[in-house]
């Protein structure tokens, strides 16, 4: 059996029809804007773009997401340069074992306590598909990435987490809540002052997956009152969008997994989960025949495959880590490993590249190429996957998509991203 006729079998496709996708995407954008059932929550972010950041004014940035959660101090210098202070990293709550919900807000206000007298506002960046509200408190609505805290859903963090630093130390900071996606917009904002972009897109591929836009008021059905002239940042909470097509890899990756079907498009692109999709293709393939039987057997037994191995040995099968170190394999089954590997990485870039366009198509703006659409672009797996030279496989699916249809966009990097449009966030309101 070819790898062709392997992947047609079970349904999977290392080259989508993005156009079909695309429309699917919108169609389900219309649908989470107007508050009928959709996979993609459209959630209001309740900020725009259009104020100054105040210079040498400190506040206060929680970063929470994936496994790690960081704090520091930021300010802005005349100059408009992000300066940061009193740094510290921590373990995400619920990241290692499981907590109550009064555990998981006392853990934040310990991690607010060292830094709470150096400002009066906190941008919190909060990684997980939340509902902010106009006060910009967020009501945290499922959990992604593993994080095992099930009391803290339906609840509003931010002042939960004000009211148990109130507790421990008297003090009470005004809690401002946003989402990374949103957060890395802002951030493109502070980067791009001379450049005069029509529009902005945030856009994140680490261990998840999320993108923010700027969407106009009125087409916000699902608010009622919002002044129909401006404008307001949207999280789509994209990785949850269930409108692309499933092989029985995604399937049984999505069986194993916590969380199930939840975040479908997430399990197909992003970090935390890519490398349990090709667990499930490489035991398929072992099963039919694409391996050499002691590599079949060993493959046959393997545990869970983290993507940064999974990524690594496709890149180079020479060098096997994590569940494939144990795996003996002739270069022939290297080859075999390469061929079915590679188009796991080449649809993940097909479908981000989509993703990243649906949202900029949205926003109408980048008609003029004196004023492009900026697509700022944060995570470890768009800048570090390895397999099929993904992130320019990305861009040149932008430049085909976007291109094609005359809109112009620029993509950035702004280092810290999510640290430094949560301090945004927390200085302009």
């Amino acid at each position: 059996m070819t790898t062709k006729a392997f992947f047609d079998r079970h349904g999977f496709s290392a080259t989508p029809d993005v156009q079909s996708i695309m429309a699917e995407f919108d169609r389900q954008m219309d649908d989470g804007l107007a508050g009928r059932p959709s996979s993609l929550a459209m959630l209001p972010a309740y900020l725009d773009v259009s104020r100054e950041v105040p210079v040498e004014t400190p506040v206060v940035v929680l970063d929470a997401g994936g496994t790690n959660l960081r704090v520091a101090v930021v300010w802005f210098d005349k100059a408009g340069k992000a300066r940061v202070e009193d740094f510290r990293k921590y373990r995400m709550p619920g990241t290692d074992g499981p907590l109550g919900a009064a555990e998981f807000f006392d853990a934040f206000a310990g991690f607010l306590e060292p830094v709470c007298r150096r400002a009066e506002t906190v941008g919190f960046c909060f990684s997980y598909p939340t509902e902010i509200y106009p006060d910009l408190d967020g009501k945290l609505l499922r959990w992604s990435k593993q994080i095992d805290a099930p009391e803290v859903v339906g609840e509003r963090v931010g002042s939960r987490i004000s009211d148990a630093l109130f507790a421990k130390t008297g003090r009470r900071l005004s809690m401002r809540v946003l989402n990374d996606t949103t957060a890395t917009l802002l951030a493109g904002k502070t980067a791009g002052i001379s450049r005069r972009y029509s529009s902005y897109v945030g856009f994140i591929l680490g261990t998840g997956t999320n993108t923010a836009y700027i969407e106009k008021n009125g087409r916000i059905a699902k608010v009622p009152g919002l002044d129909p002239s401006s404008s307001m940042i949207v999280n789509i909470e994209s990785g949850g969008f269930a409108g692309a097509p499933r092989s029985d890899f995604d399937r049984a990756a999505c069986a194993r997994l916590k969380g199930g079907d939840e975040g479908l498009f997430e399990k197909m692109i992003s970090g935390a989960y890519l490398g349990a999709v090709g667990r499930e293709t490489l035991i398929a393939a072992a099963a039919e025949g694409f391996f050499s039987p002691p590599a079949a057997a060993a493959i046959s037994k393997m545990g869970d495959l983290a993507t940064i191995d999974f990524d690594n040995a496709v890149a180079n099968p020479f060098t096997l880590g994590g569940a494939l170190a144990s795996v003996p394999m002739t270069d022939a089954d290297r080859r075999a490993l390469v061929q079915l590997g590679e188009p796991l990485f080449l649809r993940a870039a097909a479908f981000t590249a989509a993703n990243i366009s649906a949202a900029v198509l949205r926003s109408g703006a980048g008609t003029d190429p004196l004023h492009p659409v900026c697509i700022t672009i944060d995570g470890s797996t768009y800048y570090k996957t390895r397999s099929a030279m993904f992130r320019s496989r990305v861009e040149e699916g932008l430049r085909d998509i976007l291109g094609s249809r005359g809109v112009s966009f620029e993509t950035l990097f702004v280092e810290d991203a999510p640290m430094i449009g949560s301090a945004v966030a927390g200085l302009v309101v």
